[in-house]
């Protein structure tokens, strides 16, 4: 029982630092990538879809995504689904193929950033912590119910927290790769 319940604290703390790196993935760092315009829905006859299902999104060059919508009519839904983005982008449109340009991030910009990518590593650890907790209170309910003893929860406690620690230090290492990323001139 004790061995399922650190089991599935194990899973779901790796899953919350999965879900930091995909949406760290979404913060520009000044370098063309996909991943940038993945959170993006266009209006595509009347329902809100992914970009990727409506287009094809590619890399070009080193700052310029391009993206070639399917069908001529989106290309204005595109473009306009990008303009109201958060991505502060400009999409450039020649015939079928949009083009994507990303500008040199400013250094007050990059901070702005870094402080992002902080507040999203801070909501994993205290998803991680709120693991940690529920964990504990399975623990402390077999306690209760007379299926583990006392010195069970403390060593199932100790354990719970190991697990956290190395998780913590997982998020704080993906945080400052991206930080690293984004202070890079």
């Amino acid at each position: 029982m004790i061995n399922e319940i650190l089991d599935d604290a194990k899973t779901r703390m790796g899953k919350s630092v999965e879900s930091l790196k995909s949406e760290l993935k979404s913060i520009r760092t000044g370098r063309a990538n996909t991943a940038l315009l993945d959170g993006i829905s266009v209006d595509y006859y009347g329902s809100a879809t992914a970009l990727s299902q409506v287009a094809n999104v590619a890399v070009s060059d080193s700052r310029t995504l391009t993206i070639t919508p399917w069908e001529k009519e989106m290309v204005a839904p595109i473009e306009k689904a990008i303009m109201q983005s958060s991505l502060g982008l400009n999409p450039v449109s020649a015939g079928m193929v949009i083009r994507l340009p990303l500008p040199p991030l400013t250094e007050e910009r990059r901070k702005d950033m870094v402080k992002l990518v902080h507040s999203h590593g801070e909501n994993c650890k205290i998803a991680i912590r709120n693991i940690r907790r529920d964990s504990n209170q399975h623990f402390k309910l077999l306690l209760s119910e007379k299926e583990i003893t006392e010195d069970d929860l403390h060593q199932s406690e100790a354990s719970v927290q190991k697990i956290t620690d190395v998780y913590v230090a997982n998020v704080d290492d993906v945080v400052k790769a991206k930080e690293d990323e984004l202070m890079e001139i």
